[in-house]
């Protein structure tokens, strides 16, 4: 994702379980599960090497005779090498909404998702049996916890009335890994999605289709996107000095050159590819979970409230900005007047955006912490229980009654045990 508002310029062309049926007895494969605890982080160094390696050859401010990067951005008036905002522009950039509503949102987002992400990395990578969805929700994990840890930078911007302060090259690496980790957060969930499908729409496929080796293969796969998502945002550039207001914008002032030829392309693959292609899929998901699960009958209603909420969640946080993104960049360029068109839904998406970090904040809360047993741990490692440390065996459960029977759905493990009919047949769609 990316947000902007459009800048005309003369120069030219310059980037998720409540899985009830896989077998707990399935052999662990100790180095897969390594690779899957340091596969998201050897990617993560790979790109931070690259990105340290693109951003060296470039001139930390180009002169106004060199030619302008590729962008979107806000429009402004050029007068030699003086860069300048019309008023109305001028007044959305330095409104109250932007200098202090958006970077609020930002900080209880980093608040409150920080911690709780950093608590739920330590339970998943050291308290947790490793299975297949384990992999992936430690992936989720990770890309949320960079994307939190790149907000302070986005919150004193804003805070200072959008002047950025930490120069060229950090501007392009904050932006490229917090738009590139947003978008791996999505294919994450899109993965946890289709995991939670096989295993209980499935479940006598799903010792096949689920392993420790697929997790390990599909998050190498959603690293390696994020790396190309982001790197056409690392190679151009990102910050600008302006004259009328006198800031600096990173992201938020950009060039309009070639945009109908590169960027509309660019932001238009990324929407369907990274974002309503999994937003398709998780649907459909969850759709087939819900089924299923109704057709069990009461005694899965917890864990049909916990997918509705995850699809809300889901739905809520990221269509709004992605849908926003792809309607500011359409109206910019297929529309007349596109100044005035595009820069309207400009705020509406700075707003969407930073509601769309809450996700990050959320999702310990949904997935991990709605789990008895992971609260338990969870307050081990917080000194809050004296009990000692269990090593983890059987993962997180979410345990709930019907009747005399008492059914259990895990969260984070792979294996369902209940008493009763359950435990001879499995559920069935």
């Amino acid at each position: 994702m990316s947000r902007s508002l459009w800048i005309s310029t003369d120069q030219k062309k310059l980037a998720w379980e409540y899985n009830i049926s896989e077998s707990s007895k399935a052999p662990q494969i100790p180095s897969l599960s390594r690779m899957a605890v340091s596969s998201g982080h050897h990617l993560f160094l790979l790109f931070f090497l690259f990105s340290l390696f693109s951003i060296s050859s470039l001139a930390a401010e180009e002169e106004c005779t060199t030619r302008p990067p590729r962008g979107r951005s806000f429009g402004f008036t050029m007068s030699g090498c003086n860069k300048t905002l019309t008023e109305n522009q001028q007044k959305v950039l330095q409104s109250k909404t932007t200098v202090l509503l958006v970077p609020l949102l930002y900080l209880v987002a980093f608040i409150v998702g920080l911690p709780a992400n950093l608590l739920a990395f330590w339970v998943l990578l050291f308290r947790t049996k490793k299975f297949p969805s384990t992999i992936l929700l430690i992936n989720l994990t990770s890309c949320d916890l960079l994307l939190l840890l790149l907000l302070p930078f986005r919150i004193v911007y804003h805070f200072q009335g959008n002047d950025w302060y930490f120069g060229e090259p950090f501007c392009r690496l904050v932006i490229a890994l917090f738009y590139g980790n947003m978008y791996g957060s999505i294919l994450c969930l899109t993965l946890i999605a289709v995991d939670r499908y096989v295993a209980l729409v499935h479940p006598f496929g799903a010792k096949t289709l689920r392993s420790q080796k697929t997790s390990v293969y599909m998050s190498l796969a959603v690293w390696a996107m994020v790396l190309v998502a982001a790197a056409p945002l690392l190679a151009s550039q990102q910050s600008h000095l302006l004259n009328k207001p006198s800031i600096t914008t990173c992201h938020d002032a950009l060039p309009k050159s070639e945009q109908k030829s590169y960027f509309l392309p660019y932001f238009a693959t990324l929407f369907f590819l990274c974002f309503l292609l999994p937003l398709l899929v998780v649907l459909f998901c969850y759709c087939a979970v819900l089924r299923t699960l109704v057709a069990a009958g009461s005694r899965y209603s917890h864990a049909v409230k916990v997918t509705i909420l995850i699809l809300v969640v889901f739905v809520g946080c990221f269509l709004p900005s992605n849908v926003l993104l792809l309607m500011h960049y359409s109206a910019s360029y297929l529309l007349e007047n596109m100044s005035e068109k595009g820069d309207a839904l400009y705020m509406p998406y700075m707003i969407s955006l930073a509601l769309s970090t809450f996700n990050s904040c959320l999702d310990p809360f949904i997935f991990y912490y709605v789990s008895e047993d992971f609260r338990e741990k969870a307050r081990k490692v917080l000194c809050l229980s004296s009990d000692s440390y269990e090593s983890p065996s059987s993962g997180n459960q979410v345990s709930y009654s019907s009747g005399t029977s008492r059914s259990k759905v895990t969260l984070l493990s792979s294996s369902s045990r209940t008493t009763g009919d359950l435990d001879r047949e499995p559920v069935r769609s």
